[in-house]
């Protein structure tokens, strides 16, 4: 949901600096194999099913549609959501979709879009992660709560009220019973299974997308220009500079933990593979012609999918890699 904020006049000389180096020559970036234009008026999420061979996408018009992989050929859309499309998991061996809503609504869908059973949130969504084996939903909601459902008739099973303001992101490690979630009040929390949540050192902006490391040693998050990585034992800070120019949206980790994708919005789009001890870039990739929204990693570590304000969704087989450019003014 786009909310209209007053930007200080520093930011838009920064700004304006930015865009003007946009047409100067731009270091090599892999095109990606499948663009699929103007599929949602904004894309503001993605998830994979678990084989690997079916993208879903959601959108601020509440859409959710999904794409055969490689080709993206589109295989179901049907209107999920009264608002915007928050969160999306595959379930079921891959049979069912599971979905949140800014429209405050928790639903559960076949492949084909029919509706299974729903329910309604105190709040709205603002983010979504599901873990199917111990059969709970972990939910951020825009009043700031975090909140726990089961999985098998959608109840709520336990209410956090953590933050002062919306709930930005979510994360769990199901492994090691490790959650967390990050807010517009700046604050990180943190959390095993029955225990309290307790505070993280502040980061220097908003925690964006945030997710633990594969072997659950490490929280990561994103904001201005810099990656966050806390220390799962003792909660230790680290700030990495990056090449992004912009707020660092959404981020995953590959699944031996040597990667972390990345996306960025406000001030760039740009796509990298960053490496998550450094920040410094793996692989740039072809950037979104708007501001950056969502990116995954699938679960056999062969495609990656983006989406952003521009609408479209972006698709690399990455093994069958196209060649580098370092304009993308032309279409592919």
């Amino acid at each position: 949901m786009f909310t209209a904020r007053r930007v200080p006049w520093l930011t838009l000389i920064y700004m304006m600096s930015v865009l003007s180096l946009s047409g100067c020559a731009t270091a090599p970036a892999t095109p990606s194999n499948v663009i699929l234009e103007a599929v949602h008026n904004n894309g503001f999420v993605l998830t994979f099913d678990d084989r690997s061979e079916t993208l879903a996408s959601g959108g601020s018009e509440g859409h959710i549609r999904l794409w055969q992989l490689p080709d993206g050929k589109s295989v179901a859309d049907w209107k999920a959501h009264t608002d915007s499309v928050e969160g999306m998991q595959f379930l079921n061996q891959d049979k069912e979709l599971i979905s949140a809503g800014f429209d405050g609504v928790l639903a559960r869908w076949t492949r084909t879009g029919t509706l299974i059973a729903k329910q309604t949130a105190p709040a709205p969504f603002t983010s979504m992660t599901v873990n199917e084996t111990s059969g709970l939903v972990l939910t951020g909601h825009d009043d700031g709560h975090v909140r726990t459902w089961r999985l098998a008739d959608m109840t709520l099973v336990n209410d956090l009220p953590l933050h002062r303001s919306r709930v930005l992101a979510v994360a769990w490690h199901p492994a090691s019973g490790q959650f967390a979630s990050s807010g517009t009040d700046g604050r990180v929390y943190y959390w095993r299974r029955n225990e309290s949540p307790r505070e993280l050192p502040a980061p220097p902006t908003d925690a964006r997308g945030i997710v633990f490391s594969p072997d659950g040693k490490w929280l990561m998050g994103g904001g201005w220009f810099k990656l966050f990585r806390w220390q799962s034992g003792d909660g230790t800070l680290t700030v990495l500079p990056t090449a992004h120019h912009g707020i660092i949206k959404s981020i995953d980790y590959s699944r031996d933990g040597k990667t972390l994708a990345s996306i960025s919005r406000q001030l760039d789009s740009s796509v990298y593979f960053l490496d998550p001890v450094t920040g410094a870039v793996v692989r740039r990739f072809q950037p979104h012609e708007l501001c950056g929204t969502f990116i995954r990693l699938s679960p056999d570590g062969n495609y990656l999918a983006s989406t952003s304000d521009d609408g479209s969704v972006r698709i690399w087989d990455l093994r069958h890699p196209l060649p580098e450019r370092s304009s993308y003014f032309d279409k592919k």
